[in-house]
């Protein structure tokens, strides 16, 4: 007599199939390559800013500004003390271009190495690496920044402080997964780049970048539900000096096993396509 699959087989059954699939193996083929796609992503930051002065650290000076300039309008605007609003403000601008400058890149990262994947034999899960690990060394340049006013407003350096980097392997993690699935979607779909570049201002001021969620008590229980506001969180408690809340790490992990496995089952179902999409 037959039973009818429960939700947890179906569960299991789906997370099998994910793992049976070559994606797994082109994801071990691109971490055997992890030091070229480095030094790709590092090449590509030096080639966009060949004959500069300063090269990739015209980002921080961009940073710096920004932090200065809203800074001081918004401490005054929320009624704020400068003291913590200004380094939580830094700390979320940085997290911000992070993730909505790998997000919007990863929209099109199939289609800008369409004549590579076309012509060797490459592991497809190697360009939205190297998207990823571009916009972390972007991260780093930004992170003079944060020390600067970290210095200027005592921000605490703390054994939490320490945090921040099992908490950025975990949004690396998250980051990689949303890359890839995002590639796929948008070699599929080329509007996307535009989609995602039209709702990124819109969902700056729906996340905690400027602001952080116990700021507005009237909300905050709605702005959980925005995912943005984890993954800043993630990054942000450590960065000033404090333990990110279990729940905000517990939503990261759930995030990425859940991402991990509808991405793998997308990228198993179709990988072969994607030449053809380009």
């Amino acid at each position: 007599m037959s039973t009818a699959a429960t939700p947890t087989t179906t569960m299991l059954g789906n997370v099998r199939k994910a793992l049976a699939g070559p994606a797994i193996a082109d994801l071990r083929q691109a971490w055997q390559m992890l030091h070229v796609i480095a030094f790709l992503a590092a090449s590509d930051l030096r080639a966009r800013y060949r004959r500069s002065v300063l090269g990739p650290f015209w980002m921080t000076l961009g940073t710096a500004a920004g932090t200065l300039g809203l800074g001081l309008v918004w401490s005054e605007l929320l009624r704020m003390d400068r003291a913590s609003f200004v380094p939580s403000l830094t700390a979320g601008l940085i997290m911000w271009q992070l993730l909505s400058g790998t997000m919007i890149e990863a929209t099109t990262t199939y289609w800008r190495q369409a004549a590579l994947i076309r012509n060797l034999s490459m592991p497809l899960s190697m360009p939205p690496t190297q998207t990823v690990l571009k916009h972390l060394i972007n991260f780093a340049h930004n992170l003079p920044v944060l020390l600067a006013v970290g210095l200027l407003f005592d921000v605490p350096v703390t054994r939490y402080t320490l945090l921040v980097l099992p908490c950025l392997l975990l949004l690396a993690a998250n980051l990689l997964w949303i890359a890839l699935l995002l590639a796929m979607l948008g070699a599929r779909f080329r509007d996307l780049e535009y989609v995602l570049v039209a709702a990124m201002p819109v969902l700056m001021f729906l996340s905690p970048v400027f602001y952080r969620p116990d700021y507005l008590p009237f909300s905050a229980h709605f702005i959980w539900f925005n995912p943005f506001s984890h993954l800043i969180e993630l990054i942000r408690y450590p960065l000033l000096g404090t333990a990110p809340p279990g729940f905000v790490v517990l939503t990261n992990a759930l995030m990425c096993l859940g991402g991990w496995i509808a991405t793998l089952w997308l990228f198993n179902a179709k990988r072969n396509r994607i030449a053809y999409w380009l």
